[in-house]
């Protein structure tokens, strides 16, 4: 008898750490990342991407038009290396710093190209962002 309520409450448990976890998981909305890029990127690519409100006269792209970059799809991989500084390509550090350090975090799964990778928060919080603003 005394098994079986030591079982439940097990179970119990279980199921109560496991909905917690899932919760934490959640991708961010688009506003945890506009506070990040307000943080982060105005200065180069403008409040709320907008070039025409950015700080520095760089030759930062349009990031509201990434998709359209991209024959409408958004490119999330590509995106994320870019941000956290995997992704230099033809950009170098002078231009688009690495991010990466500064975006440390809880780990959560983001979808990309169909496999769920772990993404460091406020990474995932950007691309989110980034995602919400194309046009």
């Amino acid at each position: 008898m005394k098994s079986s309520r030591i079982l439940v409450g097990l179970v119990g448990l279980s199921l109560t750490v496991g909905a917690c976890a899932i919760q934490d998981m959640d991708m961010p909305e688009a506003a945890e990342g506009a506070a990040l890029f307000n943080q982060n990127c105005a200065a180069c690519h403008g409040t709320d991407a907008d070039l025409a409100a950015r700080e520095v006269a760089t030759s930062a792209p349009d990031l509201r038009k990434i998709a359209q970059r991209h024959k409408g799809a958004f490119p999330r991989t590509k995106v994320l290396s870019q941000i956290d500084g995997y992704g230099r390509g033809r950009v170098s550090a002078e231009q688009m710093p690495e991010f990466g350090a500064l975006l440390e975090g809880d780990l959560i799964p983001v979808e990309v190209d169909g496999v769920f990778t772990p993404t460091p928060r406020p990474l995932a919080a950007l691309l989110t962002y980034l995602e919400s603003i194309q046009s």
